[in-house]
Order: C-alpha cells, then sequence, then structure tokens
C-alpha cells in the first residue's frame, strides 16, 4: 500500500532525544515531507503564528506531550485554541506521553482538539495507526 505524504508533522517535547527518536521513526514511514521538532510550547505557538513558513508549513499533526518545564501541553492547547484558524488548519493533535496518570488520559478525552492519546515512544505500530484512523484517504 502506497501512502501519498503528509506536508508537515510538528514534534512539541522538551525531551531532544524524544524528539530525535519519534523523527525517525517518522522519517523511516516516509509519510511526511517536513518534521519540525520543538523544545517547548512557547516555540510552538510562535511557529504556528507564523505558518505557513519555508521552515513550518501548516502541520497535519501535531504530537504534543503533557509534562513540560515553563508552558506544559494542557496550557499550550490554552494558548492554541486563540490562534487564528488559518493557523489550525488540517491539524490532528495527538498527545504523547509518558503519563499513565488516568487523569490526563480523561482530560484528554474531553477536549476536542486532541484526536487521540499515545504514550511514548511513537512506535511505526503507533504511527501506522494514527495515519490509518486521521489519514485514511491519503492511502493507495
Amino acid at each position: 500500500m502506497r501512502r501519498d505524504k503528509l506536508s508537515c508533522f510538528m514534534l512539541i517535547d522538551d525531551n531532544e532525544a524524544d524528539n530525535v527518536y519519534h523523527e525517525i521513526v517518522i522519517n523511516e514511514a516516509e509519510c511526511v515531507e517536513k518534521v519540525v521538532p520543538l523544545l517547548s510550547a512557547e516555540d510552538a505557538l510562535e511557529a504556528l503564528k507564523n505558518v505557513p513558513s519555508e521552515d513550518c508549513p501548516v502541520p497535519n499533526i501535531i504530537f504534543l506531550d503533557i509534562n513540560m518545564p515553563g508552558m506544559n501541553g494542557w496550557e499550550f492547547l490554552e494558548e492554541y485554541q486563540k490562534l487564528a484558524p488559518e493557523h489550525q488548519a488540517d491539524i490532528v493533535v495527538v498527545m504523547l506521553t509518558t503519563s499513565l496518570n488516568p487523569d490526563d488520559r480523561e482530560r484528554a478525552a474531553q477536549i476536542d482538539l486532541i484526536k487521540d492519546f499515545k504514550t511514548k515512544p511513537l512506535s511505526p505500530d503507533k504511527l501506522d495507526d494514527i495515519l490509518e484512523k486521521f489519514f485514511r484517504e491519503r492511502q493507495k
């Protein structure tokens, strides 16, 4: 099965090693043109305010960590909702976290922006599941 490539995935995680690993998993899947790894929610909001740009097209998926210093994932979502609609288009937000707290999973389920909740690390199977669930029309 061949899959048309998506334009951009954004990784928001303060753990650089996680971002590097997840970027490798995504690139090996050959499912996206560009991966934009960011180490803070603040940097992600700034990038999104300027999309589309050469450095950051409008992301199809944002993989968002919950527990980050400064602005956490929940606070990011509050600010993200204030962005202009053109900076939110075609975006699926997936919480990608080490949190095993059932309260986090329940809270995520109550937020319409969050389309999925996955525990780290992102694996090829988890990525395939997300792509199948949200981008099935791109598979041929």
